[in-house]
């Protein structure tokens, strides 16, 4: 396996994800990265756009992952993208965090985030 990778960081998006019912009508920024994990030799050597991922398309997917359907769990969200990664057949592995830095908290935080990793591997 490779471990080459097309990373994007800080990708926002508004979404309305949360259990709590002020979080799905107020909606908050939700701020993501991605780590793909695939074979960048081709693209190293041919220095075409064709043989690796469109960062921009990439990005774009992320945010309307963030911005439809809400879910109670960022993990859930955190999944969601993952899987969106993986239906480019170039990635063989993605890492997604997600942040939620306006999470209601009890006490003072800098963030609240989560990262997972999912793999075409079986």
């Amino acid at each position: 396996m490779t471990a080459d990778q097309v990373v994007l960081t800080g990708i926002v998006g508004r979404g309305h994800h949360g259990v709590y019912a002020f979080e799905r009508d107020q909606g908050q920024d939700f701020v993501v990265d991605v780590a793909c994990t695939m074979d960048l030799g081709v693209a190293a050597r041919s220095d075409d756009l064709a043989d690796t991922i469109d960062y921009s398309a990439l990005a774009t997917a992320v945010v309307a992952d963030i911005e439809r359907d809400p879910v109670n769990l960022i993990e859930k969200l955190a999944d969601r993208i993952a899987r969106t990664c993986l239906r480019n057949p170039r990635i063989t592995a993605a890492t997604v965090t997600v942040h939620k830095p306006q999470a209601p908290m009890p006490v003072r935080v800098g963030d609240v985030a989560v990262t997972l990793t999912r793999s075409t591997a079986p």
